[in-house]
């Protein structure tokens, strides 16, 4: 399959991810020398840098991370076979990502009071939510869905994981969303400690069902 770039579509999503530069303009003499890129799980300030990094390096490191995965799904030689509505949600969830969080920083930095984990892990329970429900409808390919190489290998195998991993992954973002609205019961440390646990899960589950598929195919 010869590689097909829809360079209509990279182009328009980069200026997406580079638009809340127009608010970084308006508000930059407004924000302190040094603002806050960080929050913890508590909501507490973990990681300064100079305005100018949120400002103008946040959209720009978002384009150059969107040019990035257009290229490696556009070049996917069973870019085909990956769901449609996945292939989209990825051509367009790096630019959402800088409409909100760019903006979100820098009102935060400006004195507006916003729940920014509460905020963040709904998103993220969004994602994995959506994620989960598309999975399973995605064939083999080599930039979307739980790429091990047991399922790479055999169509079977790669069915039963996503089918399996989709579940998961709904059940994960479900997990997330309750995390968010805990967020201020829950230590820092008892935070993280939960939202490590969840991603581990969700990321090593799928591979060692994978594995355990490969390895009962070969007894048989």
């Amino acid at each position: 399959m010869k590689t097909k770039i829809n360079l209509t579509v990279m182009i328009i999503t980069s200026v997406i991810c580079l638009l809340p530069m127009i608010l970084s303009f308006i508000v930059y003499d407004d924000l302190q020398e040094k603002v806050v890129m960080q929050w913890n799980f508590a909501g507490n300030l973990n990681w300064y840098a100079h305005k100018a990094v949120a400002a103008f390096g946040m959209p720009l490191f978002f384009m150059v991370l969107n040019i990035f995965v257009a290229f490696m799904v556009s070049t996917d030689p069973k870019r085909d076979n990956a769901s449609k509505v996945m292939r989209i949600f990825v051509q367009w969830f790096i630019p959402l990502l800088s409409l909100v969080i760019v903006p979100l920083m820098l009102l935060m930095n400006l004195g507006v009071q916003l729940p920014i984990p509460m905020i963040v892990f709904i998103l993220v329970g969004i994602i994995f939510i959506f994620f989960g429900n598309y999975l399973p409808k995605s064939r083999q390919n080599y930039s979307i869905g739980i790429r091990t190489s047991w399922a790479l290998n055999d169509p079977e195998n790669w069915n039963k994981t996503h089918r399996m991993a989709g579940v998961l992954w709904m059940i994960g973002g479900m997990l997330f969303i309750v995390t968010a609205f805990l967020h201020n019961t829950l230590s820092n440390a008892a935070g993280i400690a939960v939202i490590i646990t969840i991603i581990l899960i969700l990321a090593i589950a799928p591979t060692i069902y994978s594995y355990r598929l490969y390895k009962k195919e070969g007894e048989n």
